[in-house]
């Protein structure tokens, strides 16, 4: 057993506040303290006076699309339909022949003219290549010929939506070979460890990515590499969830679609017209949940807009009242992104004990008054959406995730948004938007011994540069940004620098 001597950091520790000093032992803080009453140990690391708090935990994430496109396609600047082919030319020049041109990360609502280029356009831009380019909400896809020829759909228009998305985008992951899928992930992960990110939520199912991806993902994590808590997300797949060794059959088992490609199910129509799509019912959802409870795993939807967010509570209240509130309460089940929701809702989120998974930097990109949400929905529920500092006040349990690649992976944007949200009724303080992005991601996967730093808790940190200086014991956070130095998991180091 070899015990670890952490001298000259500053702690972010309610346990001691003042610590300097931290003794790790068989991958456990064994004692916090001042560096003058430091105990023996096996071996010492200067921390060179370095800002140590608990690493962070993002809890939605899609590891081989984070992976692709740290050194793929990027087009979250292109701004007009010739810059987008003009940036799929200049990469599919790069590509093989016989490949996949996968890029990612396309808005048209910053575009002055949101007219989209077709399918032939794409294959003239690529030079035949093969062509998948997900938008933003990875809810939606532009696709060449070949591709929408391959899942059987008409060719001419290149956007595809939801169930027609699904088919394209499993076409072009399965394009990808083994080792090109394992390098993705394998550089997913070591992205978000070199962030101070020491675990991840990953987010699969049918439509979302496949069951070879996800098991390939879950063997991958712990071994170096940040830990991965998998998360399945298909209607009545409990039982398959916990045979591929997920923790829970939720995540992306979606209710309804996404704002940005107007399938999120809403009460109110767009302002586009129409309502979105909703893909589960109440008895449904409560019919999942019943089996997670009766297996024992986690359950768990993907509700963005008000009316799925409300069919899936119903979904709970049905639960509930087959086997009582506390049993629903003791799966600790959870809902991603709850973008629309309204204080009755907040309050049964309550009721049921469900975890809300979110994604503060949505509001950053999208929110307020003249952005995305706004164009689909009109300012006042723009303003109104994402209401995470409310929920959070009146006693919801959050995890913060980025959805990666939706939103970059960037822990501290995640802290940073949730405390300067576009609408400032929702602000929250740095201490609790911190706390949901590292203690409320254990939580969420039903690790309770890790995420504050005190003696008897895993001993998984991170340590900081933070040229911009310390306020309460954080980064400050609105000027340079914090530097990962290290990160620690479970008391091995997965980065350091």
């Amino acid at each position: 057993m070899i015990e670890v001597l952490y001298t000259h950091g500053r702690f972010y520790s309610a346990a001691d506040p003042r610590a300097t000093a931290m003794l790790v032992r068989d991958g456990r803080i064994a004692w916090l303290g001042d560096a003058a009453d430091a105990p023996s140990a096996d071996r010492t690391v200067d921390l060179e006076n370095g800002l140590v708090t608990p690493a962070f935990v993002d809890a939605h994430l899609h590891a081989t699309d984070t992976g692709l496109a740290i050194d793929g396609l990027d087009l979250a600047d292109v701004r007009a339909r010739s810059e987008l082919l003009a940036a799929v030319e200049r990469f599919a020049a790069t590509r093989p022949a016989d490949g996949v041109v996968h890029g990612h990360g396309w808005d048209e609502s910053t575009w002055a003219d949101q007219t989209l280029p077709t399918s032939a356009e794409l294959d003239r831009a690529a030079g035949g290549r093969r062509v998948y380019l997900s938008q933003a909400s990875v809810h939606s896809a532009l696709a060449s010929t070949a591709l929408l020829a391959a899942a059987g759909l008409p060719v001419g228009e290149s956007l595809v939506k939801e169930d027609k998305h699904h088919a394209v985008r499993a076409i072009a992951l399965n394009a990808l070979t083994g080792a090109q899928r394992t390098t993705a992930q394998r550089a997913a992960l070591a992205k978000a460890a070199s962030l101070g990110i020491a675990a991840v939520h990953e987010c699969g199912g049918p439509g979302t990515s496949s069951e070879a991806d996800f098991t390939s993902l879950l063997a991958l994590g712990g071994r170096g590499l940040p830990q991965v808590f998998g998360y399945w997300g298909e209607l009545g797949g409990a039982v398959k969830a916990k045979e591929l060794g997920a923790v829970g059959a939720a995540g992306d088992l979606y209710a309804d679609g996404a704002l940005g490609s107007a399938t999120a199910s809403v009460r109110t129509p767009y302002t586009s017209g129409g309502c979105g799509e909703a893909f589960v019912t109440a008895e449904q959802a409560a019919e999942h949940l019943l089996d997670c409870i009766t297996v024992g795993v986690q359950g768990g939807f993907h509700a963005i807009g008000d009316a799925a967010i409300e069919t899936v509570l119903e979904g709970f209240a049905l639960a509930a009242g087959s086997v009582g509130v506390d049993a629903v309460r003791a799966g600790h089940h959870r809902v991603e992104h709850v973008e629309l929701i309204d204080k009755p809702m907040i309050a049964r989120m309550v009721e049921f004990g469900v975890i809300a998974s979110v994604q503060p930097v949505f509001d950053a990109l999208w929110g307020g008054p003249d952005r995305m949400y706004a164009q689909r929905l009109g300012v006042e529920r723009s303003m109104a959406s994402n209401p995470i500092g409310a929920m959070h006040a009146t006693g919801v349990q959050l995890a913060f995730g980025s959805d990666s690649p939706v939103t970059a992976l960037d822990p501290w944007a995640m802290v940073a948004a949730a405390v300067t949200p576009r609408n400032p009724v929702f602000r929250m303080s740095v201490r609790a938007a911190f706390a949901a992005s590292t203690r409320g991601g254990w939580r969420a996967a039903g690790v309770g011994d890790a995420g504050v730093l005190a003696p008897g808790q895993s001993a998984t940190f991170a340590v900081w540069e933070t040229p911009a200086g310390v306020r309460e014991g954080l980064p400050v956070l609105d000027g340079a940004s914090p530097v990962c130095r290290r990160t620690t998991l479970h008391g091995e180091t997965i980065h350091e620098v």
